[in-house]
């Protein structure tokens, strides 16, 4: 992951947590920062292909409204083999980048509201802090309102 963010341009260093920060309250809590600025990454299954949302640790996806928005079928989340095959990595901590292949990501707006947003770094206890442009950027978005 480290290789991945400085490859864009992104300097935030990833940091380890004592205890495992697999949820937004959890992650908040132990950076001491608002729910909402924590980039929750969940996977989901659209269309036969995975979709990446990066949105607020404050609110929920709206998959039905997010799935018309976007013109798709349907929206549905990913199972934990699904999530693992996608990204290499584990539910509680999927990282926005370092997945094996590209993924289509859906990066929510409300995280714009934010002047630092944290996500995960690859694992349950790591975390890493980056802007809301470079988040844009380093997944390669399209940016939504996904609530």
């Amino acid at each position: 992951m480290h290789d991945a963010l400085r490859a864009a341009g992104i300097t935030g260093e990833i940091i380890s947590l004592p205890d495992a920060a697999s949820t937004a309250a959890l992650a908040a809590a132990a950076l001491g920062v608002e729910v909402g600025a924590i980039a929750n990454s969940l996977v989901f299954w659209s269309d036969g292909e995975p979709l990446l949302v990066m949105t607020s640790g404050a609110h929920r996806v709206d998959t039905t409204a997010l799935a018309e928005r976007l013109g798709r079928t349907s929206i549905t989340r990913a199972s934990v083999e699904q999530v693992r095959e996608a990204t290499g990595q584990a539910i509680g901590g999927v990282a926005p980048a370092g997945h094996p292949s590209q993924l289509t990501t859906i990066v929510d707006e409300d995280l714009a509201a934010f002047d630092e947003i944290w996500a995960a770094g690859g694992t349950p206890h790591t975390l890493f802090p980056l802007t809301y442009d470079e988040l844009v950027r380093l997944t390669g978005g399209t940016v939504a309102r996904v609530a």
